[in-house]
């Protein structure tokens, strides 16, 4: 096993103890506490490449939903790596190309962002 994935998982364990002293201590509702299980389950590191690929694309689309379309385009191309036949991701990166390419013609008008 790679050094960097033994950190990882060294951090992400450190992490959860962390947080589940703190709900211990810190006065939750159910329903919070419930979020946070929900969270803390979702976050946990994905093993299979297929599924990866696809938390990969989802956080991709997240930032071109709030205009980080650089930090998109990453994700995307993360995504590809672990499944390159994922044409969502090639659809995507495809739409920001030509979004960014569009704006960087200069028509005297101002970018949107």
């Amino acid at each position: 096993m790679p050094r960097s994935r033994i950190n990882g998982n060294f951090i992400d364990k450190t992490f959860s103890i962390v947080a589940n002293i703190l709900l211990g201590i810190i006065p939750t509702t159910s329903g919070e506490k419930k979020a946070f299980t929900y969270y803390r389950d979702a976050t946990r590191p994905e093993k299979d490449p297929y599924d990866r690929s696809f938390i990969l694309y989802n956080i991709g689309l997240i930032h071109t939903s709030n205009g980080e379309h650089t930090k998109a385009l990453e994700y995307y191309f993360r995504a590809l790596e672990r499944n390159p036949f994922l044409p969502q991701a090639f659809n995507n990166m495809a739409v920001i190309c030509h979004y960014e390419r569009i704006f960087a013609i200069p028509t005297g008008e101002n970018r949107p962002f």
